[in-house]
């Protein structure tokens, strides 16, 4: 087994609090109220920024050609999923601009731009990870049953270019990372952050 496929099944407790989390299944049947999801949006876009400035910390850290290719690949699909919550903004009146982040999206995207400042691109790959894995299963698991209402963000993360992507940086992880505690440590405090937002999403609700 992989290192990446090892921490992902180590972490299958923290998976399916995220898949069977109310917020979550809010948006899956359509029941999620849409202020809720809008603010989740908001909180989501500001972390996004965070995810892709971690990527650029990647790239400036790579130890060699094929790791700057995969982090700047990681990063253009960043920017496709922040132009995804632009048009949900642009729709519901939403100012990203002015957005507040929550207590729950601070500690995440401080995590994640402590943890790319350090400049290991294995421990990189291990704290981002998780979102990117666990949004493709959870896409992959909602599809085929979601309700109008969110089928977007549902199809969006059941996209198999999405999982191409969670894919390149599970490669990426697999092929610089020496197995060590630092990286369960990083990629278990990152799934813990991803249950701990929607736990904040929910009580916006």
């Amino acid at each position: 087994m992989s290192l990446a496929r090892a921490l992902w099944a180590e972490n299958a407790d923290l998976a399916a609090a995220a898949l069977e989390h109310p917020f979550v299944q809010g948006i899956a049947d359509g029941t999620l109220p849409t202020a809720s999801f809008a603010g989740y949006v908001a909180q989501d876009a500001f972390f996004l920024e965070a995810f892709a400035r971690a990527y650029a910390l990647g790239v400036a850290h790579s130890p060699d050609r094929a790791t700057l290719d995969a982090f700047a690949d990681l990063l253009a699909g960043v920017r496709e999923e922040l132009r995804l919550h632009a048009s949900y903004a642009a729709r519901w009146g939403i100012d990203l601009a002015a957005v507040e982040p929550a207590p729950a999206t601070l500690a995440y995207t401080d995590f994640l731009l402590a943890t790319a400042a350090f400049g290991r691109a294995d421990v990189i790959c291990a704290a981002m990870t998780p979102c990117m894995r666990l949004y493709a299963h959870l896409g992959q698991s909602l599809a085929g049953r979601e309700a109008e209402t969110y089928a977007e963000w549902v199809i969006t993360y059941a996209d198999p270019g999405f999982e191409e992507l969670a894919g390149t940086l599970e490669a990426l992880l697999d092929r610089s990372a020496t197995d060590g505690p630092e990286l369960h440590r990083a990629y278990r405090r990152a799934m813990q952050l991803e249950v701990g937002f929607f736990d904040a999403a929910w009580r916006r609700a």
